[in-house]
Protein backbone atom coordinates (compact mmCIF):
# COMPACT_ATOMS: atom_id res chain seq x y z
CA UNK A 1 0.00 0.00 0.00
CA UNK A 2 0.75 3.27 -1.10
CA UNK A 3 2.75 4.93 1.96
CA UNK A 4 1.41 8.69 3.24
CA UNK A 5 4.81 10.37 1.93
CA UNK A 6 3.80 9.64 -1.43
CA UNK A 7 0.42 11.47 -1.49
CA UNK A 8 0.66 15.55 -2.61
CA UNK A 9 0.18 16.29 1.05
CA UNK A 10 1.57 19.49 2.36
CA UNK A 11 5.07 19.38 4.73
CA UNK A 12 3.43 20.83 7.98
CA UNK A 13 0.82 17.31 7.38
CA UNK A 14 3.49 15.06 6.55
CA UNK A 15 5.92 16.15 9.62
CA UNK A 16 2.64 15.76 11.91
CA UNK A 17 2.22 12.11 10.40
CA UNK A 18 5.78 11.12 11.02
CA UNK A 19 5.24 12.80 14.72
CA UNK A 20 2.58 10.17 15.22
CA UNK A 21 4.31 7.66 13.27
CA UNK A 22 1.53 6.89 10.98
CA UNK A 23 3.02 5.75 7.85
CA UNK A 24 0.82 3.43 6.11
CA UNK A 25 -2.60 4.04 5.16
CA UNK A 26 -5.34 1.68 5.73
CA UNK A 27 -7.12 0.69 2.18
CA UNK A 28 -9.93 3.46 2.55
CA UNK A 29 -7.31 5.99 3.42
CA UNK A 30 -5.63 5.32 0.21
CA UNK A 31 -8.12 4.90 -1.81
CA UNK A 32 -9.77 8.27 -0.72
CA UNK A 33 -7.35 10.64 -0.23
CA UNK A 34 -6.62 10.60 -4.33
CA UNK A 35 -9.97 11.45 -5.28
CA UNK A 36 -10.83 14.12 -2.06
CA UNK A 37 -6.85 15.73 -2.80
CA UNK A 38 -8.05 15.97 -6.67
CA UNK A 39 -11.73 17.92 -5.71
CA UNK A 40 -14.01 14.99 -6.58
CA UNK A 41 -16.90 14.18 -4.60
CA UNK A 42 -16.43 10.74 -2.75
CA UNK A 43 -19.01 7.98 -0.74
CA UNK A 44 -16.74 6.01 1.51
CA UNK A 45 -18.19 2.89 2.18
CA UNK A 46 -15.40 0.85 4.75
CA UNK A 47 -15.33 -1.32 8.05
CA UNK A 48 -15.92 0.27 10.85
CA UNK A 49 -11.99 1.05 12.55
CA UNK A 50 -10.72 1.31 9.15
CA UNK A 51 -9.34 4.94 9.57
CA UNK A 52 -12.49 6.79 8.08
CA UNK A 53 -11.26 9.63 9.97
CA UNK A 54 -8.23 10.95 8.67
CA UNK A 55 -9.04 9.73 5.21
CA UNK A 56 -11.17 12.83 5.26
CA UNK A 57 -9.57 15.41 7.26
CA UNK A 58 -5.91 15.26 5.81
CA UNK A 59 -7.70 16.72 2.61
CA UNK A 60 -9.91 18.81 4.11
CA UNK A 61 -6.62 20.72 5.87
CA UNK A 62 -4.28 20.05 2.92
CA UNK A 63 -6.88 22.28 0.96
CA UNK A 64 -7.89 25.04 3.74
CA UNK A 65 -3.68 25.06 4.78
CA UNK A 66 -3.16 25.58 0.57
CA UNK A 67 -6.26 28.61 0.11
CA UNK A 68 -4.26 30.34 3.16
CA UNK A 69 -0.83 30.13 1.79
CA UNK A 70 -1.94 31.45 -1.53
CA UNK A 71 -3.46 34.49 0.49
CA UNK A 72 -6.67 33.72 1.15
CA UNK A 73 -7.16 33.31 4.55
CA UNK A 74 -10.71 33.30 6.16
CA UNK A 75 -11.19 36.17 7.38
CA UNK A 76 -15.24 36.64 8.07
CA UNK A 77 -16.22 35.78 11.65
CA UNK A 78 -18.57 32.48 11.86
CA UNK A 79 -18.17 31.25 8.51
CA UNK A 80 -15.61 28.03 8.00
CA UNK A 81 -14.15 26.14 4.89
CA UNK A 82 -15.33 22.93 6.06
CA UNK A 83 -18.01 21.74 7.72
CA UNK A 84 -18.03 17.89 9.18
CA UNK A 85 -21.12 16.27 10.06
CA UNK A 86 -21.31 13.72 12.65
CA UNK A 87 -24.67 11.94 14.43
CA UNK A 88 -23.69 12.29 18.28
CA UNK A 89 -21.79 14.76 20.80
CA UNK A 90 -18.80 11.80 21.64
CA UNK A 91 -18.16 11.15 18.15
CA UNK A 92 -17.86 15.19 17.46
CA UNK A 93 -15.62 15.60 19.95
CA UNK A 94 -13.62 12.10 18.82
CA UNK A 95 -13.34 13.68 15.10
CA UNK A 96 -12.47 16.86 16.33
CA UNK A 97 -9.42 15.50 18.11
CA UNK A 98 -8.19 14.31 15.09
CA UNK A 99 -8.50 17.11 13.56
CA UNK A 100 -6.85 18.99 16.62
CA UNK A 101 -3.49 16.46 16.42
CA UNK A 102 -2.25 18.24 12.83
CA UNK A 103 -3.57 21.70 13.65
CA UNK A 104 -0.44 23.04 15.96
CA UNK A 105 1.39 22.62 12.75
CA UNK A 106 -1.33 24.09 10.15
CA UNK A 107 -2.36 26.92 13.24
CA UNK A 108 -5.61 26.24 11.34
CA UNK A 109 -8.87 26.37 13.88
CA UNK A 110 -11.02 23.61 14.82
CA UNK A 111 -14.57 24.64 16.45
CA UNK A 112 -17.78 22.14 17.96
CA UNK A 113 -21.23 22.71 18.02
CA UNK A 114 -22.83 19.45 19.13
CA UNK A 115 -25.93 18.12 20.74
CA UNK A 116 -25.97 17.86 24.36
CA UNK A 117 -24.25 21.20 25.01
CA UNK A 118 -25.84 24.86 25.81
CA UNK A 119 -27.20 26.96 23.13
CA UNK A 120 -24.58 30.07 24.92
CA UNK A 121 -21.62 27.65 24.36
CA UNK A 122 -22.69 26.56 20.37
CA UNK A 123 -23.02 30.29 20.40
CA UNK A 124 -19.39 31.13 21.67
CA UNK A 125 -17.73 28.18 19.66
CA UNK A 126 -19.08 29.42 16.12
CA UNK A 127 -17.67 32.98 16.79
CA UNK A 128 -14.66 34.34 15.51
CA UNK A 129 -13.11 33.43 12.55
CA UNK A 130 -12.07 29.35 11.69
CA UNK A 131 -11.51 27.29 9.13
CA UNK A 132 -13.46 24.09 10.34
CA UNK A 133 -16.59 22.98 12.07
CA UNK A 134 -17.48 19.95 13.15
CA UNK A 135 -21.09 19.80 14.19
CA UNK A 136 -24.45 17.52 15.31
CA UNK A 137 -27.04 18.46 12.37
CA UNK A 138 -30.16 19.44 14.98
CA UNK A 139 -27.39 22.13 16.76
CA UNK A 140 -26.04 23.07 13.53
CA UNK A 141 -29.83 24.03 11.69
CA UNK A 142 -30.93 25.74 14.92
CA UNK A 143 -27.81 28.08 14.67
CA UNK A 144 -28.09 28.07 10.75
CA UNK A 145 -32.10 29.07 11.58
CA UNK A 146 -30.56 31.81 14.13
CA UNK A 147 -28.24 33.18 11.76
CA UNK A 148 -25.40 32.26 13.75
CA UNK A 149 -23.34 30.76 11.56
CA UNK A 150 -23.25 30.91 7.73
CA UNK A 151 -22.46 28.17 5.24
CA UNK A 152 -21.78 29.94 2.73
CA UNK A 153 -17.88 29.77 1.89
CA UNK A 154 -17.91 25.63 2.59
CA UNK A 155 -15.85 23.95 0.30
CA UNK A 156 -15.67 20.81 1.72
CA UNK A 157 -18.75 19.29 3.24
CA UNK A 158 -18.30 16.13 5.23
CA UNK A 159 -21.47 13.73 6.12
CA UNK A 160 -19.54 10.85 8.72
CA UNK A 161 -21.44 7.80 10.36
CA UNK A 162 -24.12 8.22 7.62
CA UNK A 163 -26.01 5.20 8.76
CA UNK A 164 -26.08 6.39 11.75
CA UNK A 165 -27.35 9.59 11.55
CA UNK A 166 -30.00 8.31 9.16
CA UNK A 167 -31.40 6.08 11.49
CA UNK A 168 -32.17 9.05 14.28
CA UNK A 169 -33.94 10.45 11.10
CA UNK A 170 -31.81 13.53 10.10
CA UNK A 171 -32.57 13.28 6.38
CA UNK A 172 -34.37 16.85 6.13
CA UNK A 173 -31.77 18.53 8.70
CA UNK A 174 -28.90 16.60 6.00
CA UNK A 175 -30.63 18.69 3.48
CA UNK A 176 -31.07 21.64 5.19
CA UNK A 177 -27.11 21.90 5.27
CA UNK A 178 -26.59 20.81 2.15
CA UNK A 179 -29.06 24.08 0.80
CA UNK A 180 -27.06 26.43 3.13
CA UNK A 181 -23.64 25.49 1.21
CA UNK A 182 -22.41 26.66 -1.91
CA UNK A 183 -23.67 25.01 -5.09
CA UNK A 184 -19.66 23.85 -6.24
CA UNK A 185 -19.04 22.84 -3.12
CA UNK A 186 -16.89 19.15 -2.89
CA UNK A 187 -18.92 16.20 -0.56
CA UNK A 188 -17.78 13.37 1.02
CA UNK A 189 -20.45 10.73 3.08
CA UNK A 190 -18.52 7.92 5.07
CA UNK A 191 -20.28 4.86 6.35
CA UNK A 192 -19.87 1.38 7.83
CA UNK A 193 -23.05 0.13 6.16
CA UNK A 194 -24.87 1.31 3.43
CA UNK A 195 -28.73 1.13 4.97
CA UNK A 196 -32.19 2.12 2.26
CA UNK A 197 -31.88 5.21 4.36
CA UNK A 198 -28.18 5.70 3.12
CA UNK A 199 -28.80 4.47 -0.35
CA UNK A 200 -31.80 7.44 -0.34
CA UNK A 201 -29.51 10.11 1.00
CA UNK A 202 -26.82 8.88 -2.10
CA UNK A 203 -29.25 9.01 -4.45
CA UNK A 204 -30.39 12.73 -3.63
CA UNK A 205 -27.44 14.21 -3.12
CA UNK A 206 -24.29 12.42 -4.09
CA UNK A 207 -25.60 11.32 -7.71
CA UNK A 208 -22.14 12.98 -9.36
CA UNK A 209 -19.44 11.20 -6.15
CA UNK A 210 -17.21 8.76 -6.80
CA UNK A 211 -18.47 5.39 -4.80
CA UNK A 212 -15.28 3.75 -2.66
CA UNK A 213 -16.06 0.36 -1.40
CA UNK A 214 -13.41 -0.95 0.56
CA UNK A 215 -12.87 -4.76 0.14
CA UNK A 216 -13.93 -5.23 3.67
CA UNK A 217 -17.14 -3.40 3.84
CA UNK A 218 -19.57 -5.14 5.79
CA UNK A 219 -16.94 -7.78 6.92
CA UNK A 220 -14.83 -7.62 10.79
CA UNK A 221 -11.41 -7.06 10.14
CA UNK A 222 -8.71 -9.48 9.54
CA UNK A 223 -6.99 -8.42 13.25
CA UNK A 224 -10.46 -9.71 14.98
CA UNK A 225 -10.29 -13.17 16.65
CA UNK A 226 -14.22 -14.45 17.19
CA UNK A 227 -15.40 -16.70 20.42
CA UNK A 228 -18.85 -17.96 20.32
CA UNK A 229 -20.01 -18.88 24.04
CA UNK A 230 -22.50 -21.72 24.07
CA UNK A 231 -25.31 -20.25 26.63
CA UNK A 232 -28.14 -23.12 28.14
CA UNK A 233 -31.15 -22.02 30.01
CA UNK A 234 -30.08 -18.08 29.53
CA UNK A 235 -27.70 -18.74 32.20
CA UNK A 236 -25.05 -16.61 30.98
CA UNK A 237 -23.82 -14.69 34.18
CA UNK A 238 -21.28 -17.49 35.65
CA UNK A 239 -19.91 -17.54 31.45
CA UNK A 240 -19.22 -13.72 32.01
CA UNK A 241 -17.54 -14.42 35.61
CA UNK A 242 -15.19 -17.12 33.99
CA UNK A 243 -14.56 -14.96 31.45
CA UNK A 244 -13.57 -11.76 33.75
CA UNK A 245 -11.36 -13.90 36.47
CA UNK A 246 -8.87 -13.92 33.29
CA UNK A 247 -6.51 -10.77 32.97
CA UNK A 248 -6.48 -9.41 29.39
CA UNK A 249 -4.79 -6.23 27.56
CA UNK A 250 -6.82 -3.08 27.47
CA UNK A 251 -10.27 -2.94 28.12
CA UNK A 252 -13.62 -4.89 27.85
CA UNK A 253 -16.47 -3.19 25.96
CA UNK A 254 -20.16 -5.45 27.17
CA UNK A 255 -23.21 -5.58 25.37
CA UNK A 256 -26.26 -5.87 25.96
CA UNK A 257 -29.27 -5.19 23.60
CA UNK A 258 -31.84 -2.72 26.61
CA UNK A 259 -31.04 -0.27 29.27
CA UNK A 260 -32.74 -2.48 31.64
CA UNK A 261 -30.20 -5.64 30.69
CA UNK A 262 -27.54 -2.45 31.16
CA UNK A 263 -28.16 -1.83 34.61
CA UNK A 264 -29.13 -5.02 35.95
CA UNK A 265 -25.72 -6.55 34.75
CA UNK A 266 -23.81 -3.99 35.96
CA UNK A 267 -25.71 -4.49 39.11
CA UNK A 268 -24.77 -7.62 39.29
CA UNK A 269 -20.97 -7.19 38.43
CA UNK A 270 -20.59 -4.52 41.27
CA UNK A 271 -21.91 -7.25 43.94
CA UNK A 272 -19.16 -9.35 42.46
CA UNK A 273 -16.61 -7.00 43.21
CA UNK A 274 -16.46 -5.54 39.63
CA UNK A 275 -15.80 -2.03 39.07
CA UNK A 276 -17.62 -0.88 35.94
CA UNK A 277 -19.24 1.68 34.62
CA UNK A 278 -21.86 1.79 31.80
CA UNK A 279 -22.64 4.31 29.01
CA UNK A 280 -26.45 4.00 27.71
CA UNK A 281 -29.29 6.28 26.38
CA UNK A 282 -31.90 7.44 29.28
CA UNK A 283 -28.71 8.56 31.79
CA UNK A 284 -27.67 11.60 32.64
CA UNK A 285 -25.55 13.01 29.83
CA UNK A 286 -22.48 14.46 31.86
CA UNK A 287 -22.44 10.83 34.18
CA UNK A 288 -22.29 8.98 30.58
CA UNK A 289 -19.45 11.40 29.44
CA UNK A 290 -17.67 10.82 32.40
CA UNK A 291 -18.29 7.52 32.37
CA UNK A 292 -16.65 7.35 29.31
CA UNK A 293 -13.69 8.80 29.38
CA UNK A 294 -12.86 7.22 32.66
CA UNK A 295 -13.27 4.12 29.92
CA UNK A 296 -10.97 5.29 27.67
CA UNK A 297 -8.28 6.70 29.83
CA UNK A 298 -8.06 3.14 31.71
CA UNK A 299 -9.49 3.81 34.97
CA UNK A 300 -12.31 1.09 34.84
CA UNK A 301 -11.49 -1.64 32.16
CA UNK A 302 -14.93 -2.89 31.96
CA UNK A 303 -18.33 -0.45 30.26
CA UNK A 304 -21.57 -2.05 29.89
CA UNK A 305 -23.14 -0.62 27.24
CA UNK A 306 -26.46 -0.59 24.81
CA UNK A 307 -25.83 -0.10 21.06
CA UNK A 308 -25.05 3.77 22.11
CA UNK A 309 -21.31 2.65 21.93
CA UNK A 310 -21.37 -0.01 18.57
CA UNK A 311 -20.96 3.27 16.41
CA UNK A 312 -18.28 5.42 15.61
CA UNK A 313 -16.18 5.61 19.30
CA UNK A 314 -13.02 4.74 18.72
CA UNK A 315 -11.70 3.82 22.31
CA UNK A 316 -7.92 2.85 21.82
CA UNK A 317 -7.52 0.19 24.07
CA UNK A 318 -10.75 -1.96 23.92
CA UNK A 319 -8.85 -5.08 23.65
CA UNK A 320 -12.62 -7.56 23.83
CA UNK A 321 -16.07 -6.99 22.94
CA UNK A 322 -17.98 -9.22 24.59
CA UNK A 323 -22.00 -9.85 23.10
CA UNK A 324 -23.34 -10.54 26.87
CA UNK A 325 -27.03 -9.99 24.44
CA UNK A 326 -26.57 -10.82 20.69
CA UNK A 327 -28.14 -8.21 18.72
CA UNK A 328 -30.46 -9.04 15.94
CA UNK A 329 -29.30 -7.78 13.17
CA UNK A 330 -26.05 -8.35 11.39
CA UNK A 331 -25.64 -4.82 10.90
CA UNK A 332 -25.30 -4.25 14.60
CA UNK A 333 -23.27 -6.50 15.08
CA UNK A 334 -20.95 -5.79 12.73
CA UNK A 335 -20.89 -2.09 14.47
CA UNK A 336 -20.27 -4.45 17.12
CA UNK A 337 -17.56 -5.65 16.67
CA UNK A 338 -15.81 -2.98 15.16
CA UNK A 339 -15.03 -1.45 18.50
CA UNK A 340 -12.08 -3.35 18.89
CA UNK A 341 -8.90 -4.50 16.37
CA UNK A 342 -9.31 -1.17 15.40
CA UNK A 343 -6.45 0.60 12.66
CA UNK A 344 -4.86 -3.15 12.63
CA UNK A 345 -4.30 -3.74 16.35
CA UNK A 346 -5.43 -7.26 17.81
CA UNK A 347 -8.37 -7.63 19.44
CA UNK A 348 -11.30 -10.02 20.45
CA UNK A 349 -15.22 -10.22 20.30
CA UNK A 350 -16.74 -12.90 22.65
CA UNK A 351 -20.33 -13.91 21.51
CA UNK A 352 -22.89 -15.31 24.38
CA UNK A 353 -24.98 -17.64 22.11
CA UNK A 354 -28.20 -18.75 22.78
CA UNK A 355 -30.62 -21.26 20.87
CA UNK A 356 -32.60 -18.32 20.02
CA UNK A 357 -29.56 -16.31 17.98
CA UNK A 358 -29.12 -19.44 15.71
CA UNK A 359 -30.39 -17.06 12.67
CA UNK A 360 -27.39 -14.28 13.41
CA UNK A 361 -25.16 -16.97 14.19
CA UNK A 362 -25.29 -18.52 10.60
CA UNK A 363 -24.74 -15.14 9.05
CA UNK A 364 -21.27 -15.24 10.89
CA UNK A 365 -19.62 -16.56 7.98
CA UNK A 366 -20.55 -14.52 5.75
CA UNK A 367 -18.59 -11.57 7.32
CA UNK A 368 -15.15 -13.32 7.93
CA UNK A 369 -12.74 -11.54 6.08
CA UNK A 370 -11.51 -12.84 2.84
CA UNK A 371 -8.30 -15.46 3.74
CA UNK A 372 -5.09 -13.57 2.66
CA UNK A 373 -3.77 -14.30 -1.15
Amino acid sequence: MTPFAKFALLPSLQATLAEQAIVKPTEIQSRVLPALLAGRSVVGVAETGSGKTLAYALPVLHQLKALEQAGQPVSVDSQPRAAVIVPTRELGEQVARVFKLFTHATRLRVRTVLGGTTLDVAKRNCTGPFEVLVATPGRLVLLLDRGLVNLGDIRLLVFDEADQMLDHGFMPDACRIVKACPPQRQMALFSATVSPAVQQLIKSLFSDAEVIHSAGHHKVVASLTTINRTVLDGNRLPVLETLLAKAVKGGTLIFTNTREQCDKLAEELKKQGHACAIYRGEMDKLERRANLKAFREGQIELLISTDLASRGLDVEHVGRVINYHLPKEIENYLHRAGRTARAGRPGVVINFVTERDQPLVSQFAHVQPAPPR
